[in-house]
């Protein structure tokens, strides 16, 4: 059971020094208490609330994904990670944008540039190891199943803008129905 709300307050009684935390739900939320409020243990997690993406929006992406990366016969991973590089956010820790170091080889390139699991942008920064091999630095990127609707849209419209700019036609970019929907849902214009 998911509700969204807001925390009211938090207690703590000194003598066990378990804590009690408040919540306001925006949902009804009678029916989940009486079917919990017996139970020993529950898993709770509360996290700050993000507006989702639909899914209609994925699935676009993903459909124009495959006609760019037929047009420069790449791969759709491949495809996927420049448009990260080009329009994604970086993963953020402590304020600061986060960086790890990779061998500086064309192997180590090629799996940066087709990997599903992570996402990296390449740096300048090429620095020889302790161990005499040269390391590259990248910036870690998060990945778009993390987007909120609004950094969806620019990750689309920045897919569109790459599409147009490799002369796919427009109607093969979006139908007309596709075009009132992304400009309706997203503020995206095709």
């Amino acid at each position: 059971m998911n509700f969204t709300g807001k925390l009211e307050g938090l207690k703590m009684d000194y003598a066990t020094e378990k804590q009690s935390i408040s919540v306001e739900v925006n949902e009804d939320a009678r029916d989940a208490f009486q079917e919990l409020k017996d139970c020993e243990k529950l898993d709770i997690q509360i996290k700050k609330h993000r507006e989702k993406r639909s899914l209609d929006a994925n699935a676009y992406y993903w459909v124009l994904i495959t006609k760019f990366a037929k047009k420069l016969e790449l791969s759709n991973p491949e495809t996927h990670n420049m448009c990260l590089i080009r329009y994604g956010y970086p993963v953020i820790l402590s304020g600061k944008s986060a960086f790890t170091t990779i061998p500086d080889t064309e192997e180590a390139e090629n799996k940066v540039k087709n990997s599903t699991e992570y996402h990296l942008q390449p740096t300048s920064q090429v620095r020889e190891g302790v161990d005499g091999v040269m390391y590259r630095t990248y910036r870690l990127l998060r990945g778009s199943r993390t987007y909120n609707t609004e950094e969806m849209s620019r990750l689309i419209s920045g897919l569109i803008t790459m599409c147009k700019e490799a002369q796919i036609p427009d109607r093969e970019i979006a139908t007309p129905e596709e075009k009132r929907l992304l400009k309706e849902r997203y503020g995206v214009d095709v």
